[in-house]
Formats: C-alpha cells, sequence, structure tokens
C-alpha cells in the first residue's frame, strides 16, 4: 500500500504530524477493528430508484446473485458517500453524463456496507458533521468559535490531509474485488483516496468546493474543479501550510472542468429559462422552491421565508415547492408553526410516481398554492429538487452544491464559512444572489424577486449565457476525462 500520509505532493509532513496521522488510524481501528485482509465479494444490481432515469447499476458487497458483471469497457464507477445531500447530488449529475455519453454509471457508496470498517468510519465521521451543521444554525457562538473555523481552516491544511490519508487505507478493503481498469469518479475525497490505496488505475477526484482545502487532495488521481477562480489556490496550496510557500500540484493533476450539472438540465437551460420569462412577463404566481439539506438544518429560516410569502400565495402571485427531503420532522414542525400552511397546501409524500408526475406537470401547466415534498428514501429526496428545478422560477438554498445549479438562486445563510464561496461565484457569473445571512435580507430579496421583472430576467439571460460558455459542462468533461485517462493508457 502506497504511503500518502508523510509527503503530500513534494510537501514532507513534520514527524509530529505523521505520528498524528498514525494514531488516528489506529484509534479507528481500536473502535471498529481491521478488515483490510478481508476479500468482500461484489455483485451488481439495478438501482431500483434511479436505474431507470439515469442508467445506474449498484456495486454491492456480499454473495447475492449478481445481474451481470462490471462492462470493463463502457463502465464508470462513481464512487460516493452519504454525507448530507451534496456528495449524492453531484453523484447523480455524474453519472446521467456518463449515460449519456453512452457508458454505465455503476454506484459505489462507500457508507453502505455496515458490515465492514470503511463505513463505520465514514459513518462516525457524519454523525459528526451532521450535529456539527444542526449546532452552527442554533448557536452563533459554537458557529463562531468551533464551526466556521474548522470548515474554513481545519480542513484547508496539508495535516488534515496527511491523517485523512492514513484513515483511507482503511476504506481501500471495498474496492479489492472490482476490476482496476474501471475508472472512477469520486464525488468525495474518500472514495479517491481509497481507490488510489486499492491501486484503481484511472481516478478522478471531482472536487465539490471552490474554496482551496487540503481535505480534497487525493494524490494519484486527476482533481478537477468548478470554478476558474479555485484553480490557483489548488495549484499553489494556498495556504495549507500555515505561512510556508508549498511545493505545487503538478499541472497535469489539476484540471478546470465547469459546473457538475445533470445532463437533463442542461440540455434543457434555454427552454427552462425563456419559460420562467415568459412567466414572470404574463404575471404568472412566481415559483420558489425551498430546498432542506441533508443535515436537516435552516428550518427556522424556511419558516420565516413560508409566513412572509402566504398572502403572495393566496393571492396566486406566488407558488411555493417545499422539499425537505428525508426530514419528515421538519414539515412536521413547519406544519405546527404555521397554522395556515396544512390548508394551502398539497403533500407528494414518499410517492416518486406522484412526485414525477407532478414535476412533469408543472413544465406545461398553471401551478398554484404549496407543495410538499417528502420521500424516505435518500435517492428520491435528493434527485426530487433536481425534477422540481426546471419548473422553478427561484431556487432558495444554501450556497451548497446547489449554488452550481442553472437556475436563479436566492442565497440563504451558508452552513460552514467554505460555502461562502459558492454565492460569491454565483453572484460573479450573475445566475444568483449574495449570501443573504438573516432573515431582513432574504425578505428583502424575495420581495424583489416578486415585485420586479429585471433580477429574474437578467439571471436569466446570464444562465443562457453562461451556457453558451460551457461553464454547465463539468459533469459530461469530467466523464470524458475519465475515459480518456483509460483510453490514453
Amino acid at each position: 500500500m502506497n504511503e500518502k500520509s508523510k509527503v503530500i505532493f513534494g510537501n514532507e509532513m513534520s514527524e509530529r504530524v505523521y505520528k498524528k496521522a498514525v494514531k488516528s488510524k489506529k484509534k479507528f481501528i481500536r473502535k471498529f477493528g481491521d478488515d483490510t485482509e478481508k476479500n468482500y465479494p461484489v455483485y451488481i444490481e439495478k438501482n431500483p430508484y434511479i436505474g431507470d432515469s439515469l442508467g445506474v447499476q449498484n456495486i454491492r458487497l456480499g454473495n447475492a446473485p449478481s445481474e451481470g458483471s462490471i462492462d470493463t469497457e463502457k463502465g464508470i464507477i462513481v464512487g460516493n458517500i452519504r454525507m448530507g445531500f451534496g456528495h449524492y447530488r453531484i453523484s447523480m449529475a455524474m453519472a446521467s453524463a456518463a449515460k449519456h455519453l453512452g457508458y454505465t454509471p455503476y454506484w459505489l457508496d462507500l457508507n453502505s456496507f455496515p458490515e465492514t470498517t470503511c463505513t463505520k468510519v465514514i459513518s462516525a465521521q457524519n454523525d459528526l458533521y451532521s450535529l456539527g451543521s444542526r449546532l452552527s444554525g442554533k448557536s452563533r457562538l459554537f458557529n463562531k468559535l468551533v464551526w466556521e473555523p474548522t470548515n474554513y481552516e481545519g480542513f484547508r491544511a496539508l495535516s488534515y490531509n496527511s491523517s485523512d490519508q492514513k484513515n483511507a487505507e482503511l476504506m481501500a478493503t471495498v474496492y479489492r474485488n472490482i476490476p482496476k481498469e474501471v475508472p472512477v469518479i469520486a464525488t468525495h475525497v474518500w472514495p479517491a483516496q481509497a481507490a488510489i490505496h486499492a491501486d484503481m488505475k484511472y481516478v478522478v477526484n471531482a472536487i465539490p468546493d471552490n474554496w482551496p482545502m487540503a481535505l480534497h487532495l487525493a494524490e494519484g488521481s486527476i482533481h478537477t474543479i468548478q470554478c476558474h477562480n479555485a484553480y490557483m489556490g489548488y495549484r499553489i496550496l494556498n495556504g495549507m501550510n500555515k505561512d510556508k510557500v508549498c511545493r505545487p500540484m503538478p499541472y497535469k493533476d489539476l484540471v478546470y472542468t465547469g459546473h457538475y450539472i445533470d445532463y437533463e438540465l442542461t440540455s434543457n437551460i434555454e427552454t427552462d429559462c425563456q419559460a420562467r420569462i415568459n412567466r414572470k412577463k404574463n404575471g404568472a404566481p412566481m415559483r420558489f422552491l425551498l430546498t432542506i439539506g441533508g443535515a436537516g438544518a435552516q428550518k427556522e429560516l424556511f419558516a420565516a421565508i413560508i409566513k412572509h410569502l402566504l398572502p403572495a400565495i393566496e393571492q396566486k402571485k406566488a407558488a411555493l415547492y417545499v422539499n425537505v427531503g428525508d426530514y419528515k420532522n421538519v414539515w412536521d414542525e413547519l406544519l405546527r408553526e404555521i397554522p395556515k400552511l396544512s390548508a394551502l397546501s398539497t403533500e407528494h409524500f414518499d410517492n416518486w410516481k406522484d412526485t414525477e408526475n407532478f414535476a412533469e406537470r408543472a413544465l406545461t401547466e398553471e401551478v398554484t398554492g404549496i407543495h410538499g415534498f417528502w420521500h424516505k428514501n435518500i435517492f428520491e429526496a435528493v434527485y426530487c429538487t433536481n425534477l422540481l428545478m426546471r419548473s422553478s422560477d427561484v431556487l432558495v438554498t444554501k450556497p451548497s452544491e446547489l449554488a452550481f445549479y442553472p437556475i436563479p438562486k436566492l442565497f440563504i445563510k451558508r452552513v460552514g464559512k467554505h460555502e461562502m464561496w459558492g454565492a460569491i461565484h454565483s453572484a460573479e457569473i450573475g445566475d444568483g444572489t449574495l449570501e443573504c445571512r438573516d432573515v431582513p435580507h432574504i425578505l428583502q430579496m424575495v420581495d424583489l424577486f416578486l415585485n420586479e421583472d429585471e433580477l429574474l430576467v437578467d439571471m436569466c439571460d446570464n444562465i443562457m449565457k453562461n451556457h453558451e460558455l460551457g461553464i454547465y459542462d463539468g459533469a459530461r468533461k469530467v466523464v470524458e476525462l475519465a475515459m480518456k485517462m483509460k483510453n490514453n493508457s
């Protein structure tokens, strides 16, 4: 197994940093065991939720009958983890692009094998991250002193990557019986690091954030980024070893691709933007899409927005989609807090066919009132937002992975300081607002969208111009890059 914790892109770690990394791995072994010598068989099954729409096959561990074998010619692995919704959403974009280009996407979720040390390690860290996300929304002191510094500077350090690389050695076992020549696109750094440790030959590490952090480094893979403004930060590993000048990342290891967006969305950008402009000019109810993230945070901000929009909804000046993901408790809490919500709402709950039908009808029919969406399954919970996006006018979201999607966006308060750069980038290319960090500023922006034409129309125009420049073609370019690595070899 290659040692990746002592030297990172030519930058030698101190003995203290390396010992800390070794200690971190030993701690997880004591807690969860060490299965690096185990030989987990793999089998293939059609994904029951996005298998038809995105052509996805699941890679599973175990002795169950396999629905075929991994296609070593046209197959491409999408390695991910269930940590929030973001990495799943980016993975779906990669699968969508792969299917469109004629490849078979294989879904490998390293957080879905509870019998493995790999999943136990990831789940433990996921639980901590989700807790931190929720606490950051409830405690300004925790957010200021703990959460934002951790997400902004703590994850930025090469020393953090050193420990991550050592811990990822415990995750490589999952890849043992997967053909080494099948390309891997990782939408979180751990599947990329684990793939490199497992000697997978062709690995693309699709970096989700545009605030450069050592957290996202997986030496041995090709790193892709969505924004030009992050390129130099990653190239020179800016600030990742405090004030020291780092040895740079090699040119060949870093590629700008553009935003990771599903083919179903990019192929309909002009149609959907023109529909938004037409609805605005014709005085149709403006459709706001509110989407809760995978940590279930920010319910309080959602409640304030809904209360503010109620008069406009009753007057048919606005309509509202609310996707609470797989957090039914959030919808229940909103119902208790907003007495009028129940009477104005149509619930589309855990019925995927109903959700698909609504999303399809909404493209051509008028929409009024409030429509609530909840799905127990994580795939449906995440992809629901993608389906609703096409018929929405404004997406209301924190500036996370959704900051890169081709729809006018109203950004509410971030969860982690690293996310603020998503809003900055979106405002710079003209398809989203600045980050609105408190309720008064959020509601001010809601009223601007409602009461004037220029803001929405300008964003739609910018989205169409961005599309001409290829800004939203990142998922396709990542898939092409992964297959090019294999073909060139």
